[in-house]
């Protein structure tokens, strides 16, 4: 195995996190969260302040995936996160889970899975669950 694509799900939820900080938007901000873009420009600066503030509460290492992602790593495997959160909350996220030392590639966003595997190349690994990643190595 030479590389491993890994969904950002199995290594931790950052769905709760990014749920309450829409609705921490909505509310304080009084804007429509599917239009951050336009009615919120510097709404991923915003994310990133709340996201470190609160991680600790959303975000606990797991000595499992810890000790599957140093495995790897020692193997020289190429470890690869994706998923469709802002990349300012997969960053937060990969570094309260002790994974942000161990990952060589992070893709976020729309087509994020898709464009790690085209970077990775054939033969990649894909992992989807927490019991994938601590099946493997």
């Amino acid at each position: 195995m030479k590389a491993v694509a890994v969904d950002l799900a199995a290594l931790g939820d950052v769905e709760p996190l990014w749920r309450d900080w829409l609705d921490d938007a909505a509310r304080r901000f009084r804007v429509d969260v599917s239009a951050l873009d336009e009615q919120l420009p510097n709404w991923r600066q915003l994310l990133e302040r709340f996201a470190e503030e609160r991680a600790p509460v959303y975000f606990r290492r797991d000595a499992e995936v810890t000790r599957a992602l140093r495995a790897l790593h020692s193997a020289d495997v190429r470890v690869g996160v994706y998923t469709a959160a802002p990349a300012e909350l997969a960053r937060i996220a990969l570094s309260h889970l002790g994974a942000d030392g161990r990952v060589d590639a992070v893709e976020t966003g729309d087509g994020a899975r898709e464009r790690l595997l085209a970077a990775f190349g054939d033969g990649t690994t894909e992992v989807e669950t927490r019991a994938q990643l601590v099946a493997l190595p």
